[in-house]
Order: C-alpha cells, then structure tokens, then sequence
C-alpha cells in the first residue's frame, strides 16, 4: 500500500479543500475508505453544493448520518447546502414579515440569497462535528469534503454586533446581510475556529491539479488559510498523467514508446511536470503527495480503493475513436460576437477553467479582424502578458487591481458614510470594509467604468463579479430607481445592473470543464445570475479531451467520461455551446491565441 503523507498519523479532524474539478471528493471517500479498512471509525461529512458521495457509493446519503455497509467502520453525511441557507434565511426573515413593509423584506432575502449565505449557513450546519464532542464521541476522525474557504472564516471573525448596525442603516452593501443571523453563535464559531486553527486536531488538505491556473489558486488558498491561523496544511495534486500512455506500459521514469504514440498525452504531461517544477513558493513548504489519473470514474469501492494506488490492469494502445462531440468552435461565437458592432463580452466562470487565456483569444481574434477592442482583466498583469506575449492593432490592454479599487472603495464610504458615524461606528464600519465582498463590489464598480466605452467598441473582460454581488447592486440601484420615480423629476439612470440585463448591450459567457463538479457549479453561477435578471448569452467547456482526437486508451476512456457531461450542457443548459480542445501546446503568444480562436489544434510540443 502505498504511503501518503496527508493521511500519516492523521488527526481526528480533516478537511479537504480547492477548487472544483480537482477531485476533492473522490480524494476524501478514498481517504475515508482506506482509514476505515485501517479499522478506525470515520464519519465523512460533504457540504459541497454539488456533492455526489452517495453516487459513489452507490447509497443514498442525504442530511442523515448513514453506515457505509460494504465499508464497516465508514458513516457518511451530505449536508444540503440549499436547505441549509433557506432555513438559515427564514430564521432571520421570519420574525419580521407581517412587521415590515414587503419592499423591505424582499431586500433582506435578496440580501440573504448569494454565496455568503450559503457558505455560513453549512457552517453552521457542521460546527457542532467541530465542538460538540458528544455528539462526535464515536468517532475517531472525521472527514470533510468542501472545507470552509477562508473568506467564509474571514466573514465568521468579524464583529458580531450587527444588526443593529444595519437597522440604523450604516452597514454599507456587503456581507452584512448574511451576518445579521450570528451573534448568538459568536461563541460557537469562535470555538469551532480555533479547532481549525489547532494542527493536533486539524489537518487541511489542499487538492489542485498539475496545472499552472490551479496551482496559483491553491496557493492563493493557503496564503488566506495560513493568515488567519491555519499554518499546517498538506498538498495533494491529482490527476497527474503517468509516465506510461497507457496502464501496464512500463512504469519507468523515461517516457516510453507508447506514450509517443499519442503526442497530446506526451505534450500534456511535459507541461505537468514544468508546472510542477515551477510550483508557486507558498506551496513548496507543504508535504506534498501526488495521485496519479486514473482511466475511470470514481465510482464504487473498487474505484476508490484504487485511486491512491497507482494503476496496474494492462490494456493494448488502441486507436482513435471519432466521438460526436456536441457543441462549435469557439470561432462561431467570435462571428456571431463581430455582427453586434460593439458591446460588452463578460466571460464567468470558477478559478482554474481558463477564462484568461480564454477572454485573450476572443479579444486577439477581433481585434484581428481590425476591430477596436479593449481586453481588460483582475488576473495579475504578468499573467496576462504571458499569454499575450506581445501587441496587436486595434487592441488595448487594462488590469483592474483590487487592492487599489479596494482602498480607493474604503476611502470613499468612510468619506462619506464614515462621516456621519462616532468612533465606535466608523469602526465597526472599517472592519465590515475589510470582509471579501468589498472587493467584489469595489472590483465590479471598476469594471463599470470600463464597460461603458462599449458603446463605441468592444470591451471583453476576464473575472466578473458573482450574481451574489450583482444582486446587492441592483439592489441599490432599484432603489435610487424608485426615488427618482417618486420625486417625478425625469431623470433616467442607468445602472450598471441596467446594461448588464440587456442582451444587447451585453453577452455574459459562462466558462466550465467537461467535468461533473465544474459543470453543477456553472449551472448554479447560471441560476443566479438569472434571479439577478441577466441571462447568460452562451457557454464554453475548455478543455475537452474529447475535442482533441486522443489514441491513448488513458484519455480516450476519459474523453468518453466527458460525453454525457457536455450533452447535459448542451440540452438543458447552453442557449450556444462552444468546445475548446485539451491543447497539446500552451496557447500563449498571438499566433496560439488565433489558432485557439479558430479551433485549430497547435502543433504539440516536443518532450524535453
């Protein structure tokens, strides 16, 4: 059995988190199952919005603790992150309906309905495992799939006395509302808090993959995770191509034969192992394991049990098999994009699905074409360079910095909300300006400045703000609306909610992976963008090995594994579907980025 440092002398408490696609569930069952077998007792608990533990197990799960039969030792328990904010919601909505004018009520459930909400409510839902150790007696560990972000820690350590505040009307449009419902439980999260914070009963495992995007972006994790106390936390990156094309073809460390005979499996895992090499300095400290792809999905206990074994059942280098892949190439977009003249290109999407490198090529394409356009993003300016890797006519290039939009943001509410406050007021309105919805507000109105030049041009933007966000804008705008409306003095304001709304000023993109996890959560991005009135325009899956014509039986299991997850997409949720193939080359530089653009695959890149 192979030996993983994440699991070695492992504590009562672990928690697995990253972004979606990484496989954080497949990685915690497999832990669950292999600390059983080791005969422990294991309670696996998921709050993931998109959690499908029951489907790999083969059971049905839900908000009930329930034995593992074909695992004795294992109980497993699926905190519904949707039933918890609603009930979360109705016990702060409830006491003042029939009190409060409807207009009102309907602003603090809108206030209520975003991801902050939804993030502590299921916390709130599992602090009990963290400091009731009664109830958690039976147990010797516990494992959670979907650990508390630290923005969502973040959000529990600011002060407690709130609502009064946002009676009074000082609290400005941030995390208030989701706030309001704590402080009777301020001593509850401050002890399951410490509990994370403590290495004896906690350990953070931190999934990525073997890519630059998600690498950055755990790192980025650890970096919010270790400034509020979490300092121990272990690497896992998965889904590492092995050195073999193929299971059974050799486990040496040369590449051999058959892994030539499929270059976009020989490209693919040069650039994992540069990416490795070149893994961001945060993370180099971590104690670090790594799990190789395997051919199937994570389904039952013999998927799983494999998982963190490396792949041994031989199997012959077979050829290509030509799938029909639904969907047309990113270029179509880009034609349908050109016809408009102008406007507003928003691409969404969660960290680590290539909206970067994305947004460079629909906005290099254009201005190809000999169209102004202006490409503007929050990833850090070396990124973007990178990808660019130099100019082109017609193009201009802008980054939004948040901690600049962020400080100029504070500034202006102290200025002027601050002003009217005491000391004791102005400080508790500086703190609540630290939370992370600051910087969503402060970033999307930076964003606002930018989008109106599309009335003249094309403005493509990377990083959009979430619906959660959009929601407390409109907010603040439909009610400037109905002043404006009351005082009847003609004046016409148009939010930057208004453009948003309209399709033809604006086309928001959603971007996702051909995977289950990416996908739930672009479908969930798409139900709340659209309670805030905007409806994506179109999606793009990135990505696809389906797209990428592979020959080695590894990927093309995995491409077949892709199929059901891109027609899902492509019928019940894709007005327009474009698919992007898994690139044997890094799209980087102006000719990559056309070719990207044009659905042309780059001639793959020679393993050093």
């Amino acid at each position: 059995m192979t030996t993983l440092r994440f699991l070695a002398d492992a504590p009562r408490f672990l928690f697995f988190t990253g972004k979606g696609g990484v496989g954080k569930t497949s990685i915690a069952c497999a832990s669950a199952v292999r600390l059983a077998e080791a005969e422990a007792s294991v309670l696996l608990v998921s709050t993931d919005p998109a959690s499908n533990v029951g489907q790999v197990f083969g059971v049905s799960i839900g908000n009930t603790v329930t034995p593992i039969a074909a695992v004795p030792g294992l109980s497993a328990l699926e905190i519904d992150p949707e039933q918890a904010a609603e009930q979360y919601r109705e016990r702060i909505v409830g006491p003042v309906r029939g009190l409060l004018p409807a207009a009102e009520v309907a602003t603090i459930e809108e206030q209520l309905s975003g991801a902050c909400t939804t993030e502590i409510a299921s916390f709130n839902e599992f602090t009990d495992l963290l400091t009731d150790a009664a109830w958690t007696a039976a147990y010797d560990h516990i494992l959670f799939d979907t650990a508390p972000t630290g923005h969502t820690i973040r959000l529990l350590q600011l002060p407690g006395s709130w609502s009064d505040f946002l009676t009074e009307g000082t609290g400005d449009a941030s995390c208030l509302g989701p706030l309001s419902g704590l402080e009777k439980q301020r001593v509850v999260y401050a002890d399951a808090v410490a509990a994370l914070a403590d290495p004896a009963r906690t350990r953070l495992v931190l999934v990525a993959r073997a890519q630059g995007s998600t690498l950055r972006e755990a790192a980025r994790t650890q970096a919010e995770l270790a400034a509020i106390g979490m300092q121990r936390q272990h690497l896992v990156v998965n889904g590492i191509l092995p050195a073999r094309a193929h299971p059974g073809a050799g486990s040496g460390t040369a590449t051999p034969a058959g892994a030539a005979a499929d270059p976009l499996f020989a490209a693919i895992r040069a650039r994992e192992q540069q990416a490795l090499a070149e893994i961001p300095e945060g993370l180099r400290s971590a104690p670090t394991d790594y799990v190789e792809l395997k051919s199937t999905n994570m389904v039952g206990l013999a998927a799983l049990r494999g998982l963190l074994e490396p792949e041994v059942v031989s199997a012959p280098v077979a050829a290509a098999v030509d799938m029909a892949v639904p969907g047309a190439p990113l270029s179509a977009l880009v034609d349908e994009i050109e016809a408009g003249g102008h406007g507003l290109v928003m691409l969404m999407g969660k960290g680590g699905v290539g909206k970067t490198t994305l947004a460079a090529a629909i906005a290099v394409s254009l201005a190809e074409r000999g169209l102004p356009v202006h490409l503007t993003t929050t990833d850090p300016a070396a990124h973007l360079d990178d990808t660019l890797a130099g100019g082109l006519p017609h193009l201009t290039v802008s980054r939004i910095d948040p901690a600049v939009e962020i400080a100029a943001y504070t500034e202006r509410v102290m200025r002027t909300k601050g002003a009217q406050l005491d000391a004791q007021g102005q400080a508790m309105l500086r703190e609540d300006l630290r939370s992370p919805c600051t910087e969503e507000i402060a970033v999307f109105q930076a964003f606002s400045r930018v989008s109106r030049e599309a009335k003249n041009t094309f403005v493509v933007m990377d990083t959009a703000p979430t619906g959660h966000t959009l929601l407390l804008l409109d907010a603040t705008g439909s009610y400037h609306r109905e002043v404006t409306r009351q005082l009847g003095d003609g004046i016409r304001l148009t939010t930057p909610m208004m453009r948003l709304q309209d399709p033809e000023q604006t086309k928001v993109i959603l971007v996702t992976l051909a995977e289950t996890t990416p996908v739930l959560e672009a479908a969930e991005l798409q139900d709340d963008l659209e309670r805030a009135g905007i409806t994506p325009w179109a999606w793009i899956v990135n990505n696809s090995i389906a797209a990428a014509a592979p020959t080695s039986p590894l990927l093309l299991e995995r491409a077949r594994n892709e199929l059901p997850e891109l027609e899902h997409v492509h019928e019940k949720r894709a007005p327009r579907l474009a698919v992007v193939p898994l690139l044997a080359e890094e799209p980087v530089g102006i000719p990559a980025l056309l070719a990207l653009a044009a659905g042309r695959q780059p001639a793959p890149a020679s393993v050093r």
